[in-house]
């Protein structure tokens, strides 16, 4: 192993998901390191730098990795903010290791690779089961959106009856009321990005998380089946969500107080009206179409509407290679042409053109 001057001597272990997805066979991600017997002062004298905010966080002076200093947790509040704490250099590894969430991110690995493993997380990890590491994890509702964004991911992994028990007993504490929009929202993009988004969706259902967080949503049971089937084609994170509510009449308000990106809450808003303008424009010809494509900001936004088109396509048939033939057709009407021709009056040209776009429709 090539000699690290900044972290020599010093007692580092990787922790959390790198060790886990090794145990896993998967391919290695970011390295979080935790180190056991230092202060602030040791970690800036050998020049890492300091960005931590709540705790001691260190990024090493050469690769950018974080290294953390070993620390302990006391709950002081509601919520998942609602935390104090101590990062003595006489904290130790499994003190730490005690403060995780599941026995699968508790395992640690030193430098020349010993797993050091006190809560039994590799026999989980094989066992393909996700279960708290203590009754701490009731102390942070953040915990139980992260569970199930692990389900989401690890599909052939199951939660721990005692797990999802404590899970609902937070629920009926009030924990999860403390929940902050914006982390509610970065833990379910993060969750109908992975493999299987409906087990996020029935861990939160399961737990009674679900009515707190997003009461909003309806057709849960069948939306998540969209949510899956919009994952195994590789959908966009808004092409997902425009799924995941569009049964919802309150889809607005959802997005509203989740604080959605603009581009999910745009999808969410057309995908009803896409398609409605796909039954359409089976029966309505060009005109229907035509109408869809203008409704949709089709001419402007074209990556977008296709984007809804593939979205669409997980709910009922769509013939793209149709639709790119009759958006190129539009799109190869000289606009400027035509106001040249109508010059000085405006509604002319913008009858005019839409005219020669029908036309060019039903050229076929």
């Amino acid at each position: 192993m090539t000699r690290d001057p900044a972290i020599d001597g010093l007692q580092v272990y990787i922790v959390g998901g790198a060790v886990r997805d090794a145990l896993l066979g998967l391919p290695p991600g970011d390295h979080d390191w935790v180190v056991v017997g230092a202060t602030p002062e040791d970690m800036v004298r050998r020049g890492f730098i300091p960005v931590g905010g709540d705790f001691p966080v260190f990024l090493h002076p050469r690769t950018k990795e974080e290294y953390a200093l070993a620390r302990t947790e006391r709950k002081s509040g509601r919520g998942y903010k609602g935390f104090t704490f101590y990062t003595g250099a006489d904290v130790t590894l499994e003190e730490d290791l005690r403060r995780r969430d599941l026995t699968v991110n508790a395992i640690a690995q030193t430098q020349d690779g010993q797993r050091v493993d006190p809560l039994g997380g590799e026999a989980d990890v094989r066992a393909r089961v996700f279960r708290h590491v203590g009754e701490a994890f009731q102390e942070d509702p953040v915990r139980i959106l992260r569970l199930g964004r692990f389900a989401a991911r690890f599909d052939d992994f199951t939660v721990a009856p005692e797990t999802l028990a404590l899970c609902r007993r937070m629920v009926e504490a009030g924990e999860a009321d403390a929940l902050v929009a914006e982390r509610v929202w970065k833990e379910l993009s993060r969750g109908l990005m992975a493999k299987k988004p409906s087990r996020m969706l029935g861990v939160l259902q399961d737990s009674g998380a679900l009515a707190r967080v997003m009461p909003e949503l309806q057709g849960v049971d069948e939306v998540g089946a969209d949510v899956d089937r919009a994952a195994a084609l590789s959908l966009s994170l808004a092409g997902c969500y425009a799924l995941l509510c569009r049964l919802t009449p309150e889809r607005e308000a959802l997005g509203r107080r989740m604080r959605v990106p603009t581009e999910c809450n745009d999808y969410a808003r057309l995908l009803p009206e896409v398609l409605a303008g796909l039954d359409a424009a089976e029966a309505g010809g060009p005109d229907a179409q035509l109408a869809l494509m203008e409704r949709a900001d089709a001419l402007r936004k074209p990556e977008r509407f296709f984007d809804l088109l593939k979205t669409a396509s997980v709910l009922q048939p769509v013939d793209m290679a149709a639709w790119q033939a009759r958006a190129d057709a539009v799109r190869g009407v000289d606009a400027g042409a035509i106001a040249k021709v109508c010059a000085g009056d405006p509604a002319r040209i913008k009858d005019s053109v839409r005219q020669a776009r029908l036309d060019r429709l039903r050229a076929g």
